[in-house]
């Protein structure tokens, strides 16, 4: 087995409690909302229609200029690349990046013969060299919605949610190398504690990792259910929103294989040089540590940026509502400097 080593990173997971994971998925069971080739093809629009998070606050801040060049950092459903869209002139350009293929795929279709929109499948990491690549100059906003898409949890072979049954991968680019099983199985019961309860705050991290090794000692772990079912027999409190007992491991699983933190400096650290003077980036995150670090990023002016709001923005009552899972998602804004007040 692969041994895995990991930056150490921190943070808390956007978390449901048990009762809104399992009206949740009754919700979706009703609705036949599994995406999976065993239930036969369904409507693009069926599964990627979802409106993001915050998606009006984000576009209104934004400001978009007619003739301006954008970027979407994480393309997903497409709502906020459709609502620059909208704003945008013929003479207006959109640049739109993903990892994962099938959004891709679908802006593909719904964005068919727009020459205003532009598609690369990449990490938003890379983003200053893909606008050096293509010759763009920089950009007028920049907006990175750090959620996973309703697609990506939706589809049991992709091992997202530990209420569907599938492989136990957790990968949203499906061509890197490493798997949750790989971790799983692999990492040493040190490097698992750290992982769980660095990434996902889980206090139970340590009992987690131990039972992980002793299991996988007799069979290897493949599905969710398997690790779903073994988180179930450490708990994780009481109550009426206590929290699902997998919720943070998978959590804490998925942002390691995909190593979420270390991209997301990767493209804070770039955005600045990425954008004109004046230019905005948004930003929606659904875990502390992320949102530290953008946090950090508009503190002061040393980061290139002048904070559009000296908070963050939270989901109203009225989408807290619709969407229990916005509960978590924080949304913060920066207005870039002159280069000689950075």
């Amino acid at each position: 087995m692969n041994m895995i080593k990991l930056k150490e990173e921190t943070g808390d997971p956007a978390l449901l409690s048990l009762e809104e994971a399992k009206a949740e998925a009754k919700g979706e069971a009703k609705a036949g909302a599994e995406a999976g080739p065993e239930n036969g093809p369904r409507p693009w629009e069926d599964l990627f229609g979802h409106q993001p998070v915050l998606r009006e606050e984000t576009l209104s801040a934004l400001e978009v200029r007619p003739d301006g060049l954008y970027v979407d950092a994480t393309l997903g459903g497409g709502g906020i690349s459709r609502g620059i869209l909208e704003r945008l002139g013929p003479d207006g350009r959109l640049l739109a990046l993903d990892l994962d293929p099938e959004p891709l795929e679908w802006a593909a279709e719904w964005g068919r013969g727009d020459p205003r929109l532009m598609l690369q499948r990449a990490n938003f990491r890379d983003l200053k060299k893909i606008l050096q690549k293509l010759s763009l100059g920089p950009a007028d906003g920049l907006v990175a919605d750090l959620g996973l898409s309703s697609r990506q949890f939706l589809t049991a072979g992709r091992g997202f949610s530990f209420k569907r049954s599938g492989p136990l991968d957790m990968r949203i680019d499906p061509d890197s190398s490493v798997t949750a099983a790989d971790m799983v199985n692999g990492l040493d019961q040190v490097t698992l504690a750290k992982i769980i309860y660095e990434y996902g705050g889980d206090f139970h991290a340590r009992r987690l990792a131990r039972l992980i090794v002793e299991r996988r000692g007799d069979k290897p772990f493949e599905t969710t259910d398997e690790l779903a079912a073994l988180a179930l027999r450490v708990g994780s409190g009481r109550g009426r929103h206590r929290l699902h007992p997998a919720t943070r491991l998978f959590m804490a699983l998925r942002m390691a294989v995909n190593h979420e933190t270390r991209s997301l400096a990767g493209l804070l650290s770039d955005a600045r040089g990425c954008l004109r003077e004046g230019g905005r980036l948004l930003v929606i995150s659904f875990q502390s540590e992320e949102d530290r670090l953008v946090k950090e990023l508009f503190k002061g002016t040393e980061g290139g940026f002048k904070a559009i709001w000296k908070k963050s923005v939270t989901p109203s009552q009225e989408e807290l509502g619709r969407n229990p899972r916005s509960r978590s998602a924080r949304l913060r804004g920066g207005i870039a400097l002159p280069v000689g007040e950075c």
